[in-house]
């Protein structure tokens, strides 16, 4: 038999009370994509009873290490409950391809070093088969109260995301990679080798290219040729600008106009 608690919960004094009074809590995309996940696995009468206590500051603390999320949570009883959050933290070998994947790309490397998260991390995370975000939830609470998530591991989990809305890093903390390790592993790692430049030519003394100085470096026909694409994204002027504070149903513009741009990009299709 389910157990409900009777009563209004007991207030707590300086609990961790999330921003979001109304709608959806988290503002970034890496927090809104965690919401996404447990929005879609976890029942939703318990998420909204847990986003209640979240917005009431009914979770008193909470601690993220890798693998795990420990936190407590004020109900009707004296006693606060216990909530357990784990998934899987990923060891050193695994870390380290991770590290290798990104510093071998400038913008991840540049946007991480800069204290940002790139929005085609996930990707990264997903090549490697390593999914950044859990697909499912392993929860344990205190309270009597059956099924997964109860209303507390539901407000543990809303106040968890707004705290990947202040640090992005924590994501990968949980994932087993602190921030400070993070980055001084790419500190550590080499630059990406840089793109070499078409028209740049070796400097070589006039009297030794007399016989072939008027010549063309390359054949004529390949000046036709168009050059190879490079790796720049398409939307890296979305992410160069300041991003204006400007939604589409809650979520930024710079996240709706993404997609377009990439799309923009394609290369036409033959009717």
């Amino acid at each position: 038999m389910a157990f409900f608690e009777h009563g209004r919960p007991i207030e707590v004094d300086g609990g961790l009370t999330v921003r979001s009074r109304r709608g959806k809590i988290g503002e970034q995309w890496w927090s809104r994509r965690f919401v996404d996940v447990l929005e879609e696995v976890c029942d939703a009468g318990r998420l909204s009873r847990g986003r209640a206590y979240a917005r009431k500051g009914q979770v008193m603390d909470f601690a993220l290490a890798p693998g795990r999320v420990l936190a407590r949570v004020q109900g009707s009883r004296p006693k606060p409950y216990e909530v357990t959050i784990r998934v899987t933290a990923y060891d050193d070998a695994r870390w380290t391809d991770v590290i290798d994947a990104l510093a071998s790309r400038a913008l991840y490397r540049a946007a991480l070093l800069a204290g940002e998260m790139p929005h085609e991390i996930v990707d990264l995370f997903t090549e490697l088969g390593l999914p950044l975000f859990p697909e499912r939830l392993d929860i344990d609470c205190s309270c009597p109260d059956w099924g997964v998530p109860c209303k507390h591991g539901s407000a543990v989990l809303y106040v968890l995301a707004e705290a990947f809305d202040d640090d992005p890093f924590l994501v990968l903390a949980w994932r087993g990679r602190g921030r400070d390790e993070l980055l001084d592993a790419l500190r550590g790692t080499p630059e990406p080798s840089e793109v070499i430049d078409p028209l740049a030519v070796e400097e070589e003394p006039l009297d030794a290219r007399l016989a072939d100085f008027w010549s063309p470096a390359i054949s004529l026909g390949r000046l036709r040729e168009r050059p190879a694409r490079g790796i720049t994204p398409p939307e890296l002027l979305l992410r160069a600008l300041d991003a204006p504070p400007v939604k589409v149903r809650h979520v930024p513009l710079t996240d709706v106009l993404r997609p377009h741009y990439r799309d923009l990009a394609l290369p036409p299709t033959e009717e």
